[in-house]
């Protein structure tokens, strides 16, 4: 019986030390430069959250002078809060499907149908004109224009040329957290219905 038992601890600690050298390696369904470019994308939205919790005034009540930062900087954290700005009318545009998210990473307006209308969302598409429709697609889209081109500024390995790259990746995230009844553009350029 000790016997039993010994070969026992000995084949689950040889068993055990074999499972301690096997390496897991769980690789990502992105590219490395797909996860390049959304750290830096996130961590522009980390930064605009640290600059919007930041105190302007000190311990001592003093007001204190914000850090130095590139126009550049400032245009991307500006677009970042634009964007977080307009999120509730683009949810109701993209549920409406009044909009769509492109396969080159902006959004691509659709006709603004106002019949069929869900309930929740009568009122909303009542008070939406066609140029305030347009003016809010048109900033969403300049502001994820100015983020694609900080990602680029801030990536040592990427330069102006991979600018489509970029858009592509970009819209490939966009699609893939677009909701269930949500207008897409395929990769071959045809747009659909998300299902």
């Amino acid at each position: 019986m000790k016997v039993k038992g010994s070969l026992a601890v000995i084949l689950v600690i040889l068993y055990g030390c074999a499972l301690a050298q096997v390496n897991v390696e769980v690789l990502s369904k992105r590219t490395a430069l797909e996860n390049q470019i959304l750290g830096t994308y996130n961590s522009l939205d980390r930064e605009m959250l640290l600059l919007a919790s930041v105190r302007g005034v000190d311990p001592t009540g003093e007001i204190r002078k914000p850090p130095d930062q590139s126009r550049e900087h400032r245009d991307a954290i500006l677009a970042i809060q634009i964007q977080t700005f307009h999120l509730d009318d683009l949810l109701a545009f993209k549920r409406l499907q009044w909009v769509g998210e492109s396969n080159a990473g902006l959004l691509k307006p659709f006709p603004m149908n106002k019949e069929n209308v869900p309930d929740e969302l009568k009122d909303f598409a009542k008070r939406y004109t066609q140029q305030e429709f347009n003016a809010v697609i048109t900033q969403i889209n300049d502001a994820r224009d100015v983020i694609m081109q900080r990602v680029i500024d801030l990536n040592e390995n990427l330069t102006q040329e991979n600018l489509s790259k970029v858009r592509q990746i970009f819209g490939a995230l966009n699609i893939e957290n677009a909701l269930v009844g949500e207008k897409i553009q395929v990769k071959d350029g045809t747009w659909m219905v998300k299902k």
